[in-house]
């Protein structure tokens, strides 16, 4: 036997495949949901891409994966807009929480701000920052 080492995709969705296999055997059927990846966009003139989220939606729950506002856009309620649509579209599919990750030089109080809470933080990742994860409780 031996290991190797680098980088080979379909050696890596082989290892997806098999993670979400001993998943769904030890889940029960209804925390089941299908992954579903979505997306909100904050568009200005001529369809110009001003802002966006991206998220992964799975076992009744959302990650947000990433939230981008364009510098001339921040602090004019964008970003909160783009929660509250992402928040409303998750509670409709039913999900009970969302979970997200910010570093310290991004934007940990604007999360808190917009009601989600710390439940962890990795002190000095990146060297010299921390890394927030946050969570929100849906009532569905």
């Amino acid at each position: 036997m031996e290991i190797s080492h680098g980088w080979n995709q379909q050696e890596s969705d082989f290892i997806r495949k098999k993670v979400i296999e001993h998943n769904m055997k030890n889940l029960p059927d209804e925390v089941k949901t299908p992954v579903e990846q979505m997306n909100f966009v904050l568009k200005g003139e001529g369809g110009a891409l001003l802002g966006g989220l991206t998220a992964t939606m799975f076992w009744q729950h959302l990650h947000v994966d990433f939230l981008w506002v364009d510098d001339r856009m921040r602090g004019q309620g964008q970003g909160s807009a783009l929660l509250e649509q992402m928040e409303q579209t998750a509670k409709e599919k039913g999900c009970r929480l969302i979970t997200l990750d910010t570093f310290s030089f991004q934007a940990p109080d604007f999360y808190k701000r917009n009601g989600y809470e710390v439940f962890g933080i990795l002190e000095d990742h990146p060297k010299g920052f921390s890394q927030y994860f946050l969570q929100k409780r849906l009532e569905n």
